[in-house]
């Protein structure tokens, strides 16, 4: 079992399998993209089943797949076969921008892939394609679509934007009046390669929440788990529900279960943090183990109680993007 400094067990990895990303989302990188990774820099399918042994040896129960976006990495399916057959593993599940996800479908749930979650930050299409500076609207709404109603645990995660996209915010909400699937509003977060910089942000969950409230006053707060980022909501009538997630605010950080590794093998502690060890050249250079779980038992053995305490311990983390740090 894996136990941090301030005793909180972490039992939950969220793995990223590449820092490449088909769309260009204003928030998260600048128009001409970022230096990504050589692929000799990258995990291999097999460096990634290893390392996935071993944190499960070590009790991690739940992986989480990420990038970037995971399936612009051909051999994906490999890694998500050999992770499907892992004793101990409970849970797998899936981030992405669903642009690519289509062909993929019929397999991941002959492998009990099913906990799907969905970057999605409009339902207009002129301001999703505002957003993400690419034409991929029509074939993301269209895998979404398909992923509900081939019953797949769908969350859609939208990131409220001063100024961009707000005004979707009650539209994409109602799509949880016809579909079981789960709206989640995020507060923005300032990783965007440098793109811009805020200290303060204007549509934080309170007030994420009370916009929500003006077009459905009788919400009702449903019961969540007690590591859950999200504080979610059902609406009288609704198939599915809507969350909050105050990602800026960090309400959350006293019960954070979560780990990262991203793509290059950097161990993330915490979002606010820089990388504590690297993990890709210990793979590399030993075949013993012992040496990757040390590796992490040291980085979680000195994790920051919350994001505000590493944020004033790490000032210039900012200039990362979301897409290199594994989301």
């Amino acid at each position: 079992m894996l136990v941090d400094n301030h005793n909180r067990t972490i039992d939950y990895l969220r793995l990223a399998v590449t820092d490449r990303c088909n769309l260009r989302c204003n928030y998260c990188m600048p128009s001409e993209g970022i230096n990504f990774a050589n692929n000799d820099k990258l995990f291999t399918i097999e460096e990634l089943v290893r390392l996935s042994k071993i944190v499960v040896a070590q009790g991690v129960n739940k992986i989480r797949i990420t990038g970037g976006e995971p399936f612009v990495r051909k051999d994906l399916m490999v890694l998500l076969r050999e992770l499907s057959k892992m004793e101990g593993l409970d849970d797998i599940s899936i981030t992405t921008n669903a642009t690519v996800i289509g062909s993929y479908i019929e397999e991941l749930k002959t492998l009990g892939i099913k906990n799907i979650n969905v970057s999605m930050d409009a339902i207009s299409k002129a301001t999703f394609e505002k957003i993400t500076r690419r034409n991929q609207y029509d074939i993301v709404y269209e895998n979404i679509i398909r992923l509900i109603t081939e019953g797949f645990n769908v969350r859609i995660n939208f990131i409220a934007l001063e100024g961009q996209n707000t005004d979707d915010i009650i539209p994409m909400l109602d799509l949880a009046k016809h579909y079981n699937v789960g709206i989640r509003f995020l507060e923005e977060m300032p990783f965007n390669g440098g793109s811009k910089s805020f200290n303060t942000i204007k549509w934080d969950y309170r007030r994420i929440l009370a916009h929500i409230a003006e077009a459905y006053p009788d919400f009702y707060q449903i019961e969540s788990p007690k590591t859950s980022t999200s504080i979610n909501y059902k609406i009288p009538n609704f198939k599915g529900s809507f969350g909050l997630i105050p990602s800026f605010s960090r309400t959350f950080c006293g019960s954070c279960n979560r780990l990262r590794i991203s793509a290059t093998g950097d161990i993330i502690t915490c979002l606010y943090a820089k990388a504590s060890n690297n993990l890709l050249k210990v793979l590399r250079e030993t075949d013993a183990d012992e040496k990757v779980r040390e590796h992490i038992l040291n980085a979680i053995g000195s994790r920051a109680k919350t994001g505000f305490e590493a944020q004033e311990k790490y000032k210039d983390v900012f200039s990362n993007s979301m897409t290199s740090i594994g989301g």
